[in-house]
């Protein structure tokens, strides 16, 4: 057997797994991104011919790979998504964007500064990459198919869906000041970078990304539901795939501009659903992406585990495995559950909303990003073998556990009153 023939048939057996896992897995102490996972790391201590898997040096591959993963991630997220954009109804999420994502970089890099005692650059640069709550790897947190009623969501779901289609984008500016401050400390330590950073990587890139997205969403809206042309209208030809032109137009535009395209896609996908919330072509959008999605999810969740396999964890040490740990099991849900402070919220979905901030596919985007960027103080093998674990322990926990929670939330909340404290 030839490697491309092992590759095909490896292939092969994934995309038919990737179809029937979910409805196994469903509500059960397991996930599809856990399978495939273990299912990589499995595959790779066998004899057999198979590619090596290296996303340090293949760096440029495995950001381009991770990059179009996140983006369709992000498109299915804010074509589920029914509750409008609004100052209250979207509380949960700006709390979460507000308080508990900063709150998360802080902490998790004065634990990196103290713990690992790296340097200040790659110190945020580990929080930077570990912030995001990943829109890949929530499918059993997520909201579900799009729906005509705002209020056919639970907050936990929403929350968490909302939170992550949007800080994924906010990542960016953290991730670019890992980078200006690595590149402060190889030319004298001078904050002169701050301003600059401020003005152009938080306030001008942001606002394009905005912007950008709302602009390609409110366009294609008018096409997909108010074109006078029915064969321009092409809400009525249920194509699925238009969904993936949507995601690829208004990232690549927005990159165009210099803005956050990230941001420009999620923004983009609830422009779409504001155009018309009520029609089917939603569903048909939604459908096809998430079944791209799937596909990108197993092959990336095995191609970790081959890494895994062929020794990326070789470079951890105790003290990184713990500052992972911390993040997931420490940081991220107290300061969830702060942000959610004074929310109308029973308390044990704030402690769902604030446990499940899952890393994973965005964390291995924005490292192989940053790595193509500058070089930082600390050896690239040991920041991905960090990164690596904390992905690998979030598969791990949140993909036992978040099935068997959401069922018995789910379960809790037909019998509870809304807003009920325990």
């Amino acid at each position: 057997m030839t490697i491309g023939d092992a590759v095909f048939m490896w292939l092969g057996a994934g995309a038919l797994l990737a179809a029937v896992l979910p409805r196994v897995v469903a509500g059960r102490a397991l996930s599809m991104p856990l399978v495939f996972l273990v299912g990589g790391i499995g595959v790779y201590l066998l004899p057999l011919p198979l590619p090596e898997i290296d996303p340090v040096d293949d760096r440029l591959v495995t950001e381009h790979l991770t990059e179009i993963c996140v983006i369709i991630a992000l498109m299915g997220a804010g074509l589920a998504l029914n509750r409008p954009v609004g100052r209250r109804r979207w509380a949960s999420t700006w709390r979460l964007l507000g308080v508990t994502m900063p709150v998360t970089v802080v902490c998790t890099a004065l634990t990196a500064w103290w713990l690992l005692d790296w340097p200040p650059a790659a110190a945020l640069l580990l929080a930077a990459v570990l912030a995001p709550t990943d829109p890949v790897l929530a499918s059993e947190v997520r909201v579900g198919e799009p729906t005509e009623d705002e209020h056919d969501e639970d907050e936990v779901r929403f929350a968490l869906t909302s939170e992550a289609g949007l800080n994924d984008g906010l990542a960016f500016p953290l991730t670019y000041a890992a980078v200006a401050l690595a590149a402060a400390a190889g030319s004298g330590w001078s904050a002169d970078w701050l301003g600059a950073w401020v003005l152009k990587d938080v306030a001008v890139k942001c606002a394009i990304g905005l912007l950008s997205g709302w602009l390609v969403g409110r366009l294609l809206g008018w096409l997909f539901f108010r074109a006078r042309s029915p064969v321009l209208r092409l809400s009525e030809h249920r194509e699925g795939f238009v969904a993936l032109g949507a995601t690829f137009l208004a990232y690549g535009v927005t990159e165009t501009l210099q803005g956050y395209g990230f941001l420009a896609v999620f923004v983009t996908a609830c422009s779409i659903r504001a155009a018309e919330r009520a029609h089917g072509f939603h569903n048909v959008l939604h459908d096809f992406v998430e079944q791209v999605e799937r596909l990108f999810t197993a092959v990336l969740l095995f191609l970790l585990g081959a890494f895994v396999a062929l020794g990326g964890l070789a470079p951890l040490t105790w003290q990184g495995a713990v500052t992972g740990l911390v993040l997931l099991c420490v940081i991220r849900p107290l300061s969830g559950w702060a942000g959610l402070l004074g929310r109308r919220m029973r308390r044990r979905e704030r402690w769902v909303v604030a446990a499940y901030g899952i890393r994973g596919i965005g964390s291995l985007y924005y490292l192989a990003y940053a790595l193509g960027q500058h070089a930082f103080p600390v050896p690239a093998r040991e920041l991905w073998a960090v990164v690596t674990f904390t992905v690998l322990a979030s598969v791990v926990l949140h993909g036992v556990t978040a099935g068997p929670v959401v069922t018995r939330l789910d379960r809790l909340r037909g019998t509870t009153p809304p807003h009920a404290e325990d």
